[in-house]
């Protein structure tokens, strides 16, 4: 697929920098924003409208959130070759739909062990959900957006300005390029934390 259009989104985000504008312009041109927990208490704040991810799945955020994307109605909907009829066809039977925009930025771990907190609270910042989609919405450039971070928001925009709200096939693997350097470098930070 050239250009994929953008419909519907899954944001999901630490750094809450730049969050409500990327979401209102979103929103504005009728893309469909699902969110989880901090994310979308920000944005009904802002007065957004806003679908829980616990509503998507039909399940609750559990073990104090450290389990809530992790739900094959999010996975599927990342994962699926839109151009791929069996893919789209496992779809509509187990009423899932698919996304078109990923866009995740991981836990401050970092953060975390700048403030030398205890072992415990640290681990409590290993982001589980958030690589899982990042590296799904990677792996399936040709179909999805990914953006992993806050930074590329207005390259984003630009993108969907420009194309009636599309995005090319090749901003979406350069994406996808940047999303994979940055579950790299987390993974990096964590096992440097965790080697004795």
């Amino acid at each position: 697929m050239q250009m994929l259009p953008i419909r519907r989104a899954i944001l999901s985000v630490t750094d809450k920098n730049g969050l409500v504008d990327f979401a209102a312009f979103l929103t504005m041109r009728n893309v469909e924003v699902i969110s989880t927990g901090g994310t979308q208490k920000t944005l009904e704040a802002a007065g957004l409208p806003v679908t829980a991810v616990s509503d998507v799945t039909g399940f609750p955020e559990i073990l104090d959130g450290r389990v809530k994307t992790l739900h094959p109605k999010i996975h599927a909907g990342i994962l699926a070759n839109k151009d791929n009829p069996s893919h789209l066809a496992a779809l509509a039977e187990k009423d899932i739909q698919p996304f078109d925009l990923v866009c995740v930025n991981l836990y401050n771990f970092a953060g975390a062990v700048e403030q030398k907190l205890v072992i415990e609270k640290i681990v409590e910042e290993i982001d589980i959900g958030g690589p899982c989609m990042l590296r799904a919405a990677a792996k399936n450039f040709h179909s999805i957006l990914v953006l992993p971070a806050s930074r590329w928001y207005e390259a984003a925009m630009d993108e969907l300005k420009t194309n009636k709200m599309s995005v090319s096939l090749e901003f979406r693997q350069i994406m996808a390029s940047r999303a994979v350097e940055s579950t790299s470098r987390y993974d990096a930070l964590i096992t440097s934390y965790l080697r004795p």
